[in-house]
C-alpha cells in the first residue's frame, strides 16, 4: 500500500514539473512552443502525403521511410521561422530537395559503380590475354623447334626478327623465292600445330 502511494506521488510530481517546465518554457520563449506545436501537427497530418510522394518518386519503400523522416527531422532547422500557415510548403520543398539529392547520390554512385565494374573486367581480360598470349608464344617456340633447320631459321628471323623477305634473302644468300616458300611452309605447318594444340 505503501508503495503504490509513493509511486502515485512519484508520478503526480513528475506531471506537475513537466507541466510547470512548460509554462517557463512559454514564458520565457513562446513561439518556441508554439512552433513544437505546429510540426507536431504537421507531422500527423503530412506524415503519410510526404510518405508517398517520396515513395513514388524513389521506388523504394524502405528508403522513402527513412527519407520521410528525415523531412520532418530537417524542419526543426527552421523551427523559428515556421508558422501554421506556412508549414505544408516548409515540408514540400525540404521533400523535394531531399528526394533530389538521393536522386543525385544514387546516379553518382551507380556511375561510379558502373565505372570500377569495367575497370575490373577490362583488367581481367587484359591479364587473362597476356596470359593467353604468352602459352601461345610458348607454343610457338616448343612447335618451331620441330621445323627442319632451314624453315626454322627463315620463320625465326621473319617473326622474331622482323626481317623482310628481300633481308633474309640477302642474309642466307637465297632466292627471294625459296625465302618465300619456306615461310609459307612454316606458317602453314606452325597453324595447323597451333589449332591442334587449340
Amino acid at each position: 500500500m505503501f508503495l503504490v502511494f509513493s509511486f502515485r506521488f512519484v508520478f503526480c510530481s513528475i506531471t506537475i514539473f513537466a507541466s510547470e517546465q512548460n509554462q517557463i518554457a512559454m514564458e520565457r520563449d513562446p513561439d518556441t512552443t508554439q512552433s513544437s506545436n505546429v510540426i507536431a501537427a504537421a507531422y500527423t497530418e503530412y506524415y503519410q502525403k510526404v510518405l508517398v510522394y517520396i515513395a513514388s518518386r524513389i521506388n523504394r519503400p524502405q528508403e522513402a521511410e527513412d527519407l520521410t523522416q528525415d523531412v520532418f527531422l530537417r524542419l526543426l532547422d527552421y523551427q523559428q521561422m515556421i508558422q501554421c500557415s506556412t508549414v505544408k510548403y516548409f515540408i514540400f520543398t525540404i521533400a523535394r530537395n531531399i528526394v533530389t539529392d538521393y536522386i543525385r547520390h544514387y546516379y553518382v554512385h551507380k556511375q561510379a559503380t558502373v565505372c570500377l565494374y569495367d575497370q575490373v573486367i577490362t583488367y581481367t581480360n587484359e591479364t587473362e590475354e597476356v596470359l593467353v598470349t604468352e602459352d601461345l608464344a610458348k607454343m610457338e617456340r616448343r612447335i618451331l623447334e620441330n621445323f627442319p633447320s632451314k624453315r626454322k631459321m627463315i620463320y625465326g628471323l621473319s617473326r622474331y626478327d622482323e626481317k623482310s623477305i628481300e633481308e633474309i634473302a640477302e642474309e642466307l644468300q637465297l632466292s627471294p623465292r625459296t625465302v618465300e616458300n619456306h615461310l609459307f611452309l612454316g606458317r602453314k605447318l606452325m597453324r595447323t600445330a597451333l589449332r591442334q594444340c587449340i
